[in-house]
């Protein structure tokens, strides 16, 4: 199975809630994107930053931004902004295989979601 962006655009709403073992919820858009995107790392990144100190930041509690840039190397940068173009953290991550250029996510009330989702 091969990610393109106009599958991911299809899921506008989500009839099931999956549960991450770091207790972050996720919709079927956002399973469909690790599954065929060979990219459950990208849940278990983002569900290992909601921590007390990034949650202690009130705009953060309840909506985070998060975008995965893949650079022409394979390597990629995953951050979370409060808003958009206002950068919280950044994570650089070594390698990838990641099928897209890049992905946003949003977080909304600890559900991770696709913003066709939203």
């Amino acid at each position: 199975m091969t990610l393109k962006q106009t599958d991911l655009d299809q899921f506008t709403s989500s009839e099931s809630l999956y549960k991450h073992s770091l207790g972050l919820l996720y919709t079927c858009g956002i399973r469909y994107l690790a599954t065929a995107g060979n990219a459950y790392w990208l849940i278990d990144a983002i569900a290992s930053y909601q921590t007390n100190k990034l949650l202690a930041l009130p705009n953060l509690q309840d909506f985070q931004i998060w975008r995965l840039v893949v650079n022409d190397n394979k390597s990629a940068t995953l951050t979370c902004e409060q808003d958009t173009d206002s950068e919280i953290l950044r994570q650089e991550i070594e390698y990838t295989d990641f099928p897209l250029p890049c992905i946003k996510l949003y977080l909304v009330e600890k559900v991770l979601m696709l913003p066709s989702e939203y």
